[in-house]
Formats: structure tokens, sequence, C-alpha cells
């Protein structure tokens, strides 16, 4: 399911007097923060006057936020990207949770939860059994978000009550 808004992190603390904050990113790369104009932040929309990089963080800074108080103001709260600001083709893990999961035409289920791992994700699939799929190409034969539909290749072992 395509979702509205997309987390794409927590701010941390403040970085300087001017109203910086620090960005604890969610997505892949903290670099992909500094791609877009605007956010939201506890539901109101900012512009983004400067993103940078700061070793694994983003210095953030936004429109309206000019103080170290005003920063201090957002520490714990979610930086939200719109999700038609994002390529089509990136899909997010929170928009695969209730995606229907088909192998060789059969419905297995639902995918309840995306597990990241250092190689790839794990996809969680529960229906009569419960699945655990590698979220890779050899597996995942195709994605359809606006079908909301998954085909993947199953194998022996990904069965989670299999021997």
């Amino acid at each position: 399911m395509k979702l509205e808004f997309v987390e794409a992190g927590e701010i941390v603390t403040t970085h300087g007097v001017k109203g910086e904050m620090k960005v604890l990113p969610w997505v892949d790369s903290p670099d992909i923060l500094c791609e877009f104009d605007r956010c939201r932040i506890g539901g109101v929309e900012y512009e983004i006057e400067n993103c940078r990089i700061q070793k694994t963080c983003n210095l953030l800074k936004v429109r309206g936020i000019d103080t170290m108080e005003a920063a201090q103001a957002m520490r714990g709260k979610v930086v939200e990207l719109y999700r038609e600001d994002i390529d089509d083709e990136v899909i997010f893990a929170a928009e695969l949770i209730g995606v229907e999961v088909y192998a060789e035409g059969e419905n297995i289920g639902k995918i309840v939860e995306v597990l990241d791992y250092p190689g790839n994700s794990v996809y969680v699939v529960k229906g009569k059994y419960e699945y655990m799929i590698p979220a890779v190409k050899a597996f995942v034969l195709n994605t359809d978000m606006e079908a909301n539909r998954m085909e993947v290749r199953l194998l022996e072992g990904m069965r989670s009550d299999e021997n």
C-alpha cells in the first residue's frame, strides 16, 4: 500500500545556535534526505533550507526553525518525506506490510514484517504457514504495488515450520 508520507528519520539533537537539527536517518543512506525540498515534522510541512551529511547523520535546517531553542523543541520528532516527491520505483518496507504474496499462482499469505539484516532484508509472510523470504531478485520475482501483489519463488526451508 502506497503511503502518503514516509518516515525518514528522527531528530536526535540540535547543532549550533541557528536552528540546525541532527537527524538520525531511517532510510538506506543519509544522502537521500538531502535530495528533497520539503519535509514534515510533527505533522507540519517545512521547506528544507539546507541539508548536509555529518558522519552517519544529517544536519537539517528548515525554514521557520531559526534558534537552538526552536530546534530543541523538535527533538524526538520524526521527519517525514512526501511520497509523491519520491520515485515510484522506490518501495519502502512500511509500504510492503499487508501485500498479498503468491508462489506459483497460489496465495501463501501477506507480508506482516520486514526484517532488516546486513546482507538483505527478509519478508515475513503469514498465511496458512509462515515463510521467511529473502528480499533478493532470485526469490522476489515481481512486485505490483498498485495490485497489492508480490510474486515469489519458494525453496525448501523458507517455510518456518519445515525441518
